[in-house]
């Protein structure tokens, strides 16, 4: 009899102890649980609103550039178009540019172009018969930069805060070069017309200037077109 009280109070114990570890363990889950939860709520914004922070490894990996067009008149774009990017090698080997340094001067083409309606392909192809990408390069009558701008020409073009040597740095230079393109494309009703006035040779019957920028440019698009391939 006694043997079997003893019997019971042992198995009672050991349901005690199975229930204690069970409902301790249950309660280290749902503690596990709510740290998972906070610490979710933690990487929305801190406050429980706005995106949720991208953590995975895909979102540290460069995006593939645009394949929209980068004609004038299309949505702007953070980073360098495709259309850009396989121009890119073709311009580094025929002037002997690193790629590194001529990615910025690609991306002000791009946006400038943009803005300005004017095609980014056209805007490299005037870099490349002005100055072939040295943007410190001076002209015996005084133009500068990137695209040849002449200050004392164009200092109202020059946007506020642009430094107090404005057509040596290549955005700027962009800027301003494009602004004046446009509004030489405007003045003389055609794009021939307007490239030679940018040119400084706006009665020039046989139209050189335009025709070699323009030449430069259709081998700009052959590159593109030999990449894309």
């Amino acid at each position: 009899m006694s043997a079997t009280i003893a019997l019971k109070g042992i198995a009672a114990r050991r349901v005690d102890a199975g229930l204690s570890f069970l409902q301790h363990s249950l309660m280290i889950v749902g503690l596990m649980l709510l740290l998972g939860h906070f610490k979710h709520w933690i990487e929305v914004d801190g406050t429980g609103n706005g995106q949720q922070l991208v953590t995975s490894e895909a979102a540290a990996m460069p995006e593939t550039p645009s394949e929209e067009s980068d004609e004038p008149g299309a949505a702007a774009q953070p980073a360098l178009s495709a259309r850009l990017h396989r121009v890119l090698d073709s311009v580094s080997r025929r002037y002997r540019v690193a790629p590194e340094a001529l990615v910025p001067v690609f991306e002000a083409a791009q946006r400038v172009g943009r803005e300005r309606r004017v095609d980014p392909l056209l805007i490299i192809a005037i870099i490349g018969i002005e100055s072939r990408f040295n943007p410190f390069a001076e002209s015996p009558v005084g133009a500068k930069g990137l695209m040849q701008v002449i200050p004392g020409y164009h200092l109202d073009k020059v946007p506020a805060g642009a430094g107090e040597t404005p057509f040596l740095d290549p955005v700027t230079n962009i800027q301003v070069g494009v602004h004046v393109l446009e509004q030489a494309i405007r003045w003389r009703g055609s794009l021939t017309a307007g490239l030679q006035h940018y040119g400084g040779a706006p009665d020039d019957p046989d139209t050189a200037y335009a025709n070699k920028v323009m030449a430069e440019k259709e081998r700009l698009e052959q590159a593109a077109r030999r990449a894309r391939a």
